[in-house]
């Protein structure tokens, strides 16, 4: 049995360990969008589009994407 997984993040594939959560996978794709969810001005789902914690283990094949939120102005609750 191999100690990777392959993981799909925004349709690249990533062979990660065995173990590796949604966050991890998010950073070794990007680190820049890794930051991003860190802040809270990304999330991550899984292929059905369900909002995942990035702490959330990962299984063979996990289909992630990022999402960027809207930035709101200054009237967005108006």
């Amino acid at each position: 049995m191999s100690d990777a997984i392959r993981v799909f993040v925004n349709a690249s594939a990533l062979d990660l360990p065995r173990g590796t959560n949604a966050g991890s996978a998010v950073q070794a794709f990007d680190p820049a969008l890794a930051q991003q969810v860190a802040s809270g001005s990304a999330y991550v789902t899984d292929g059905r589009g369900i909002e995942l914690d990035p702490g959330e283990a990962l299984a063979n094949g996990a289909i992630l994407r990022v999402i960027v939120r809207a930035r709101r102005g200054s009237n967005a609750d108006a």
